[in-house]
């Protein structure tokens, strides 16, 4: 039984202009081919259109409740795209507190390794990276004294 993968895109609001569209419908049925076009393209089939409630913030902290309208797609995963997943959800997995206590209590060994950063060598990307100073050597050639 195929894995499949979910999308959900916000609908268009607002036609697209194009030379063959000219009433409001039909630039607006053109966003919506271009949109459902562009996901075929990357694989993604249409599944249906939803229209969702959403609840607003309005003025003096009331709420109201407004209607979106999304689009659904779906693709199946392949076995490789399945592995990564696994390892995805893996990594995402709730640390329980006595997990975290143990990792604290590391032994100085593994405390003392270097430390590998993203940035560098530098711990921040707000420190710049050190100037090397270079020293300038005159040779006889380029000397700029002239000899009378």
């Amino acid at each position: 039984m195929p894995i499949y993968e979910y999308k959900v895109v916000p609908a268009p609001q607002k036609g697209l202009k194009a030379r063959t569209a000219k009433t409001t419908s039909a630039r607006f049925a053109h966003a919506l081919a271009t949109l459902m076009n562009e996901m075929g393209r990357d694989g993604w089939e249409y599944q249906r259109a939803e229209t969702l409630p959403c609840e607003e913030r309005s003025a003096l902290g009331s709420k109201s409740t407004h209607y979106q309208n999304v689009l659904v797609f779906r693709r199946a995963l392949n076995e490789e795209s399945k592995s990564v997943r696994k390892l995805e959800d893996a990594s995402e997995t709730p640390v329980r507190k006595s997990e975290l206590s143990a990792s604290k209590n590391v032994s100085a060994e593994a405390s003392s390794a270097p430390r590998i950063s993203p940035f560098g060598n530098r711990s921040t990307p707000d420190e710049a990276p050190e100037k090397e100073t270079l020293k300038l050597v005159e040779t006889p050639a380029e000397s700029t004294e002239s000899k009378d």
